[in-house]
């Protein structure tokens, strides 16, 4: 029973990897515990040398083959030739103080003496080196840089407007928004998050002008996460958002360098993910959802007419299926007799009640959606021509849906794509469904409880402790600016309302300073 006991602790002891333990100063024990952790990886590369030809002092390289770039490899490794050569003649210093006074300038050098922290390096893409004697390790970057280059955004397109958008690789992101505020005062976090994936994350924002306890509150959520993956920006918004059941997307996502620059100008964090071409920026309003940045390069006038018509087709994608079912259904006096009787005559014949209609189309065209972005490029606008045209019209024709439920049906359609955020344009069209079930069940009256539950729950949302809605409720007259409309920039003087530091203005200059009615001072 004992032999046992001692066989299974053997077993488990080779299964439990050495995370949390430090180095050895055998360095053929070291290799062989990182072997034994690392046991099936056969992109593992373990090379041993000798530094010195007259001496005892044995080397090891490490790294993982499929993250490094080989031309950096073969080229750290003929620089370390080159240092052999000299040092055999001094036989003096020690390898690893060598490569540290040789790289230190040239090169991003980390060194440690634990495994967990060696792993991490490897997993990163460096190459590490261990010495004989040594319980420390030289960690040396030499990650591959391959991945796609910078293009134009998929899913924010502008006429109007720098056409750069990120990329998959959190440096290169980093770089594209330093490349636009450049200033001492952009600031930086570097965090890894994920206890299996460990994942590169960045939280940048404008000393003076972030909040500082916005700032401590972003960091201190985003370090409470323990979770084994982060592969993607929305891993982190579900994590740390204040309400979590909420359907409305509370962080604003973005592939353009150009609007992530311009939301740290005005006070929020943003936070790069390693892996995804999105950053997030909070806290976020849910005016901004509706802004594109395209508005700041086009005529302030043009510009607010276009805002004007994305807040009409949010309540067009949102409320005209509800309205038409409630209408059709139990308020038919409302309409006018000749339109009244043209819908009575199109819905004769048809076998389906007026709800149970739009809700099959509504869906048809939800299903034509989804397969139109699922299938290949060169098949999906064909998938969508003849699932929109060919069925809706054979539809019609076979008597089944009415013609005036494919015009309704049509106009939602359309007007849910011009909404700019796509996390809002799937809010808006799973909340559809809500209303359209009070519609179909209690008429208008259900479609009004409705948008005072919905107006509800958006005054209760919070983005990082700021309100949702913002600058509307609370109402803040100097903060509607840019809200609905896009006042010119000489009148934007302050930054929004709530979300900056002790820096207030945007335009130079102190507040000027006024006396009100009571004779005490306020700023303009």
């Amino acid at each position: 029973m004992g032999i046992l006991r001692r066989v299974f602790r053997r077993k488990n002891k080779k299964q439990i990897p050495r995370t949390d333990g430090f180095l050895y100063r055998d360095l053929l024990k070291n290799i062989t515990n990182i072997k034994a952790d690392f046991e099936q990886n056969d992109d593992l590369i373990v090379n041993s040398f000798k530094w010195s030809d007259n001496q005892d002092t044995i080397c090891a390289s490490l790294y993982i083959k499929t993250l490094v770039n080989t031309e950096t490899i073969n080229s750290l490794s003929e620089e370390i030739s080159i240092l052999k050569m000299k040092e055999n003649k001094s036989r003096q210093a020690l390898p690893l103080d060598v490569l540290r006074a040789h790289f230190s300038g040239v090169r991003t050098l980390k060194e440690g003496d634990r495994y967990i922290d060696l792993y991490a390096d490897l997993l990163s893409g460096n190459t590490v080196f261990l010495l004989h004697g040594s319980s420390q390790y030289l960690s040396i970057p030499t990650e591959s840089t391959e991945g796609r280059s910078v293009e134009e955004p998929s899913s924010q397109t502008v006429i109007r407007g720098p056409k750069e958008g990120f990329t998959e690789n959190i440096n290169q992101n980093i770089m594209l928004v330093r490349k636009r505020i450049k200033s001492n005062a952009l600031s930086l976090e570097s965090l890894s998050l994920g206890n299996l994936t460990r994942t590169d994350v960045g939280l940048m924002y404008i000393k003076n002008i972030a909040k500082d306890s916005m700032v401590r509150e972003i960091q201190g959520r985003i370090k409470r996460i323990e979770t084994d993956s982060i592969l993607e920006g929305a891993y982190i918004e579900e994590w740390i958002k204040d309400d979590r059941y909420s359907i409305f997307p509370t962080f604003l996502s973005s592939e353009k360098p150009d609007s992530v620059a311009a939301a740290l100008l005005e006070g929020k964090v943003a936070i790069f993910t390693d892996g995804t071409p999105y950053v997030l920026t909070a806290p976020a309003l849910m005016v901004e959802f509706f802004h594109s940045s395209e508005d700041y390069y086009h005529h302030y006038i043009i510009a607010t007419m276009m805002r004007i018509l994305r807040f009409f087709a949010f309540f067009l994608t949102l409320l005209i299926p509800s309205f038409y079912i409630a209408i059709a259904t139990f308020h038919q006096e409302i309409l006018p007799t000749p339109l009244l009787i043209s819908i009575a005559a199109q819905r004769e014949g048809v076998p389906f009640p007026t709800f149970l209609e739009a809700l099959i189309m509504e869906n048809t065209f939800e299903i034509l959606r989804e397969a139109g972005i699922r299938m290949p490029r060169a098949i999906g606008p064909a998938i969508s021509i003849v699932g929109a045209l060919v069925l809706g019209q054979a539809a019609v024709d076979a008597g089944i849906i009415s013609n005036v439920i494919v015009i309704i049906v049509s106009i939602t359609a359309i007007s849910s794509f011009a909404i700019p955020n796509y996390e809002m344009s799937n809010a808006v069209r799973t909340t559809r469904f809500a209303f359209m079930v009070l519609a179909g069940v209690t008429g208008l009256y259900g479609v009004f409880i409705g948008i005072i539950i919905l107006t509800l729950h958006l005054c209760k949302l919070k983005s990082i402790g700021v309100p949702y809605l913002t600058p509307i409720a609370p109402w803040i007259k100097d903060g509607n600016v840019d809200t609905f409309f896009r006042f010119p920039f000489w009148a934007m003087k302050n930054r929004p309302f709530g979300l900056h530091g002790d820096d207030k203005r945007r335009i130079g200059g102190e507040y000027p300073v006024r006396k009100n009615k009571k004779g005490n001072q306020e700023f303009r």
